[in-house]
Protein backbone atom coordinates (compact mmCIF):
# COMPACT_ATOMS: atom_id res chain seq x y z
CA UNK A 1 0.00 0.00 0.00
CA UNK A 2 1.47 3.51 -1.01
CA UNK A 3 0.41 5.64 2.02
CA UNK A 4 1.91 2.88 4.19
CA UNK A 5 5.33 2.77 2.37
CA UNK A 6 5.48 6.69 2.42
CA UNK A 7 4.52 6.89 5.90
CA UNK A 8 7.53 4.34 6.97
CA UNK A 9 10.38 6.59 4.58
CA UNK A 10 8.21 9.48 6.50
CA UNK A 11 9.63 7.64 9.58
CA UNK A 12 12.75 7.22 8.59
CA UNK A 13 13.43 11.04 7.46
CA UNK A 14 11.97 12.21 10.73
CA UNK A 15 14.73 9.99 12.25
CA UNK A 16 17.15 10.89 10.71
CA UNK A 17 16.59 15.03 11.72
CA UNK A 18 15.44 13.70 15.25
CA UNK A 19 19.12 11.70 15.55
CA UNK A 20 21.19 14.63 14.77
CA UNK A 21 20.04 16.62 16.86
CA UNK A 22 20.26 13.93 19.56
CA UNK A 23 24.16 13.44 18.94
CA UNK A 24 25.17 16.19 21.58
CA UNK A 25 22.46 16.03 24.36
CA UNK A 26 22.92 12.13 24.37
CA UNK A 27 26.63 12.71 25.09
CA UNK A 28 26.30 15.30 27.17
CA UNK A 29 23.31 13.69 29.54
CA UNK A 30 24.20 10.22 29.33
CA UNK A 31 21.93 7.61 27.50
CA UNK A 32 19.99 6.92 30.39
CA UNK A 33 19.04 10.25 31.42
CA UNK A 34 19.06 11.89 28.04
CA UNK A 35 16.41 9.12 27.21
CA UNK A 36 14.43 9.27 29.80
CA UNK A 37 14.13 13.13 29.85
CA UNK A 38 13.46 12.40 25.88
CA UNK A 39 9.86 9.74 26.54
CA UNK A 40 8.52 11.59 29.28
CA UNK A 41 8.01 14.36 27.05
CA UNK A 42 6.84 12.50 24.16
CA UNK A 43 4.63 10.39 26.36
CA UNK A 44 2.61 14.09 27.60
CA UNK A 45 2.58 15.02 23.71
CA UNK A 46 1.26 11.73 22.64
CA UNK A 47 -1.34 11.53 25.55
CA UNK A 48 -2.78 15.02 24.85
CA UNK A 49 -2.83 14.51 21.32
CA UNK A 50 -4.50 10.65 21.75
CA UNK A 51 -6.85 12.55 23.88
CA UNK A 52 -7.95 15.49 21.99
CA UNK A 53 -9.52 13.23 19.11
CA UNK A 54 -10.48 10.05 20.76
CA UNK A 55 -7.43 7.79 20.06
CA UNK A 56 -7.48 6.28 23.67
CA UNK A 57 -10.87 4.43 22.71
CA UNK A 58 -9.53 2.42 19.84
CA UNK A 59 -7.63 0.66 22.69
CA UNK A 60 -8.65 -3.00 23.38
CA UNK A 61 -8.10 -3.91 27.26
CA UNK A 62 -6.80 -7.16 25.93
CA UNK A 63 -4.10 -5.82 24.05
CA UNK A 64 -2.20 -3.63 26.97
CA UNK A 65 -0.19 -6.53 28.10
CA UNK A 66 1.24 -7.24 24.51
CA UNK A 67 1.65 -3.48 24.24
CA UNK A 68 3.01 -2.99 27.03
CA UNK A 69 5.40 -5.69 26.73
CA UNK A 70 6.35 -4.25 23.34
CA UNK A 71 7.16 -0.98 24.92
CA UNK A 72 9.50 -2.55 27.56
CA UNK A 73 11.46 -3.95 24.89
CA UNK A 74 11.15 -1.78 21.94
CA UNK A 75 11.26 1.65 23.52
CA UNK A 76 12.88 1.09 27.21
CA UNK A 77 15.54 -1.84 26.40
CA UNK A 78 15.59 -0.54 22.30
CA UNK A 79 15.80 3.47 22.70
CA UNK A 80 18.31 2.74 25.45
CA UNK A 81 20.48 1.09 23.75
CA UNK A 82 20.05 2.82 20.66
CA UNK A 83 21.44 6.26 22.02
CA UNK A 84 24.12 4.57 24.64
CA UNK A 85 25.29 3.59 20.77
CA UNK A 86 24.71 6.99 19.62
CA UNK A 87 27.06 8.71 22.49
CA UNK A 88 30.27 6.14 22.19
CA UNK A 89 30.11 5.42 18.24
CA UNK A 90 28.60 8.48 16.41
CA UNK A 91 25.50 8.55 14.23
CA UNK A 92 27.15 6.91 11.17
CA UNK A 93 28.31 3.48 12.56
CA UNK A 94 25.86 3.35 15.06
CA UNK A 95 22.87 3.69 12.00
CA UNK A 96 24.32 0.64 10.31
CA UNK A 97 23.58 -1.54 13.55
CA UNK A 98 20.45 -0.01 14.00
CA UNK A 99 18.84 -0.41 10.15
CA UNK A 100 19.73 -4.57 10.87
CA UNK A 101 16.16 -4.29 12.38
CA UNK A 102 14.64 -4.68 8.85
CA UNK A 103 16.04 -8.43 8.21
CA UNK A 104 15.28 -8.91 11.60
CA UNK A 105 11.71 -7.97 11.47
CA UNK A 106 10.65 -9.68 8.20
CA UNK A 107 12.43 -13.05 9.56
CA UNK A 108 10.41 -12.73 12.52
CA UNK A 109 7.02 -11.62 10.49
CA UNK A 110 7.49 -14.63 8.39
CA UNK A 111 7.33 -16.75 11.74
CA UNK A 112 5.05 -14.89 14.02
CA UNK A 113 2.68 -13.32 11.54
CA UNK A 114 3.12 -15.43 8.28
CA UNK A 115 4.22 -12.28 6.38
CA UNK A 116 5.25 -13.44 2.88
CA UNK A 117 7.01 -11.14 0.27
CA UNK A 118 6.97 -11.10 -2.87
CA UNK A 119 9.65 -11.52 -4.80
CA UNK A 120 9.79 -8.26 -6.14
CA UNK A 121 9.76 -6.63 -2.78
CA UNK A 122 12.52 -9.70 -1.43
CA UNK A 123 14.49 -7.33 -4.18
CA UNK A 124 13.40 -4.24 -2.98
CA UNK A 125 14.16 -5.06 0.66
CA UNK A 126 17.99 -6.47 -0.59
CA UNK A 127 18.66 -3.41 -2.34
CA UNK A 128 17.80 -0.89 0.08
CA UNK A 129 19.70 -3.05 3.21
CA UNK A 130 22.92 -3.27 0.77
CA UNK A 131 22.66 0.16 -0.49
CA UNK A 132 22.32 1.39 3.45
CA UNK A 133 25.24 -1.04 4.39
CA UNK A 134 27.32 0.17 1.51
CA UNK A 135 26.76 3.45 2.65
CA UNK A 136 27.78 3.34 6.38
CA UNK A 137 30.77 1.02 5.49
CA UNK A 138 32.17 2.74 2.29
CA UNK A 139 30.40 6.30 3.33
CA UNK A 140 33.50 7.89 5.14
CA UNK A 141 36.70 9.41 3.67
CA UNK A 142 39.95 9.22 5.24
CA UNK A 143 39.82 12.53 5.74
CA UNK A 144 36.66 13.16 7.79
CA UNK A 145 38.12 14.18 11.56
CA UNK A 146 34.80 15.17 12.39
CA UNK A 147 34.09 14.74 16.54
CA UNK A 148 31.31 12.38 15.47
CA UNK A 149 33.23 9.99 13.81
CA UNK A 150 35.11 9.42 17.44
CA UNK A 151 34.80 6.11 19.23
CA UNK A 152 33.59 6.73 22.83
CA UNK A 153 35.08 4.28 24.92
CA UNK A 154 34.81 0.29 23.42
CA UNK A 155 33.81 -0.31 20.64
CA UNK A 156 32.91 -3.73 20.58
CA UNK A 157 30.63 -2.72 23.25
CA UNK A 158 29.27 -0.36 20.86
CA UNK A 159 28.87 -3.25 18.27
CA UNK A 160 27.36 -5.24 20.73
CA UNK A 161 24.05 -2.33 21.63
CA UNK A 162 23.66 -1.15 18.61
CA UNK A 163 22.58 -4.71 17.26
CA UNK A 164 20.99 -4.93 20.65
CA UNK A 165 19.12 -1.86 19.76
CA UNK A 166 18.02 -3.20 16.56
CA UNK A 167 17.04 -6.46 17.27
CA UNK A 168 14.42 -4.74 20.37
CA UNK A 169 13.14 -2.80 17.54
CA UNK A 170 11.99 -5.62 15.70
CA UNK A 171 10.43 -7.26 18.51
CA UNK A 172 8.94 -3.97 19.66
CA UNK A 173 7.32 -3.95 16.27
CA UNK A 174 6.29 -7.40 15.78
CA UNK A 175 4.43 -7.76 19.25
CA UNK A 176 2.56 -4.06 18.56
CA UNK A 177 1.54 -5.21 14.51
CA UNK A 178 -1.66 -7.27 15.85
CA UNK A 179 -3.44 -4.53 17.76
CA UNK A 180 -3.17 -1.65 14.89
CA UNK A 181 -4.27 -4.31 12.48
CA UNK A 182 -7.28 -4.66 14.87
CA UNK A 183 -7.74 -0.95 14.21
CA UNK A 184 -6.40 0.64 17.94
CA UNK A 185 -4.65 4.33 17.12
CA UNK A 186 -1.05 4.49 16.35
CA UNK A 187 -0.46 7.55 18.39
CA UNK A 188 -2.05 6.09 21.66
CA UNK A 189 -0.48 2.70 20.70
CA UNK A 190 2.83 4.85 20.65
CA UNK A 191 1.87 6.81 23.93
CA UNK A 192 1.69 3.09 25.69
CA UNK A 193 4.91 2.18 23.94
CA UNK A 194 6.50 5.28 25.21
CA UNK A 195 4.91 5.76 29.02
CA UNK A 196 6.14 1.80 29.60
CA UNK A 197 9.74 2.58 28.76
CA UNK A 198 9.75 5.99 30.93
CA UNK A 199 8.21 4.53 33.73
CA UNK A 200 10.98 2.12 33.67
CA UNK A 201 13.51 4.34 33.09
CA UNK A 202 11.85 6.13 36.13
CA UNK A 203 12.21 3.23 38.24
CA UNK A 204 16.08 2.62 36.89
CA UNK A 205 17.08 5.53 39.12
CA UNK A 206 16.51 3.57 42.03
CA UNK A 207 19.70 1.36 40.93
CA UNK A 208 22.57 2.53 42.94
CA UNK A 209 25.67 4.71 41.52
CA UNK A 210 25.92 7.10 38.77
CA UNK A 211 25.15 5.23 35.24
CA UNK A 212 21.30 6.40 35.47
CA UNK A 213 21.58 9.86 36.83
CA UNK A 214 22.90 12.57 34.18
CA UNK A 215 26.34 13.25 33.62
CA UNK A 216 25.50 17.20 33.40
CA UNK A 217 22.87 19.64 34.57
CA UNK A 218 19.78 19.56 32.71
CA UNK A 219 19.84 23.45 30.84
CA UNK A 220 16.33 25.14 28.89
CA UNK A 221 18.68 25.11 25.43
CA UNK A 222 20.11 21.38 26.44
CA UNK A 223 15.89 20.50 27.14
CA UNK A 224 14.59 22.08 23.94
CA UNK A 225 16.94 19.90 22.19
CA UNK A 226 16.09 17.18 24.04
CA UNK A 227 11.79 17.54 23.44
CA UNK A 228 12.40 18.73 19.91
CA UNK A 229 14.55 14.91 19.11
CA UNK A 230 11.95 13.08 20.83
CA UNK A 231 8.88 15.18 19.15
CA UNK A 232 10.50 14.60 15.91
CA UNK A 233 11.81 10.80 16.19
CA UNK A 234 9.45 9.58 18.72
CA UNK A 235 6.37 11.39 18.54
CA UNK A 236 6.01 11.71 14.55
CA UNK A 237 8.55 9.26 13.34
CA UNK A 238 7.31 6.36 15.82
CA UNK A 239 3.91 7.18 15.05
CA UNK A 240 4.26 7.18 11.13
CA UNK A 241 6.04 3.64 11.50
CA UNK A 242 3.14 2.30 13.71
CA UNK A 243 0.46 3.45 11.13
CA UNK A 244 2.04 1.94 7.99
CA UNK A 245 2.82 -1.32 10.22
CA UNK A 246 -1.23 -1.47 10.11
CA UNK A 247 -1.12 -1.40 6.49
CA UNK A 248 1.81 -3.10 5.51
CA UNK A 249 3.99 -6.15 5.50
CA UNK A 250 6.34 -5.77 9.09
CA UNK A 251 9.67 -6.38 6.75
CA UNK A 252 8.73 -3.78 3.66
CA UNK A 253 7.92 -1.00 6.64
CA UNK A 254 11.14 -1.82 8.77
CA UNK A 255 13.18 -1.84 5.22
CA UNK A 256 11.79 1.82 4.04
CA UNK A 257 12.03 2.74 7.78
CA UNK A 258 15.82 1.75 7.82
CA UNK A 259 16.95 4.02 5.29
CA UNK A 260 17.89 6.43 7.91
CA UNK A 261 21.64 6.26 7.47
CA UNK A 262 21.29 7.13 4.05
CA UNK A 263 19.11 9.90 4.63
CA UNK A 264 21.66 11.14 7.56
CA UNK A 265 24.61 11.17 4.97
CA UNK A 266 23.29 14.54 2.86
CA UNK A 267 22.36 16.11 6.74
CA UNK A 268 25.95 15.28 8.30
CA UNK A 269 27.33 16.70 4.92
CA UNK A 270 25.90 19.90 5.36
CA UNK A 271 26.27 20.09 9.12
CA UNK A 272 29.83 19.27 9.26
CA UNK A 273 30.76 20.38 5.53
CA UNK A 274 32.21 16.91 4.89
CA UNK A 275 31.22 15.68 1.95
CA UNK A 276 30.47 11.71 1.99
CA UNK A 277 32.39 9.44 0.34
CA UNK A 278 31.58 8.10 -3.33
CA UNK A 279 30.55 4.91 -1.76
CA UNK A 280 27.65 6.53 0.47
CA UNK A 281 26.56 7.99 -3.56
CA UNK A 282 26.45 4.87 -4.59
CA UNK A 283 24.50 2.90 -1.65
CA UNK A 284 22.34 5.78 -2.06
CA UNK A 285 21.17 4.89 -5.41
CA UNK A 286 20.85 0.86 -4.44
CA UNK A 287 18.47 2.78 -1.97
CA UNK A 288 16.16 4.71 -4.43
CA UNK A 289 16.22 1.25 -7.09
CA UNK A 290 14.79 -1.23 -3.79
CA UNK A 291 12.53 1.74 -2.53
CA UNK A 292 11.14 2.28 -6.16
CA UNK A 293 10.28 -2.10 -6.36
CA UNK A 294 9.00 -1.41 -3.34
CA UNK A 295 6.68 1.38 -4.53
CA UNK A 296 5.92 -0.62 -7.08
CA UNK A 297 4.77 -3.81 -5.91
Amino acid sequence: MLIADLAAFGAALTWSFGTMIAVEPARQLGAFAFTRTRMAVVFFMLSFAAATYGGWQTINPDDLPMLALSGFIGIFIGDTALFAGLSRLGPRRNSILFSTNAPLAAVLGYFFLDEILSFDAIIGCALVTSGVILSIIFGKRRDQVHQWEEVHGSLIFGVGIGLLAGLCQAVGAILAKPALIAGADPIAVSAIRVGVGAFCLVVALLVPGQTMKAKTKMNLKLFGRVALSGFLGMGIGMSLLLFALARESTGIVMTLSSMMPVLVLPILWYLTRERPATGAAMGAVLCVIGTGLIFLT
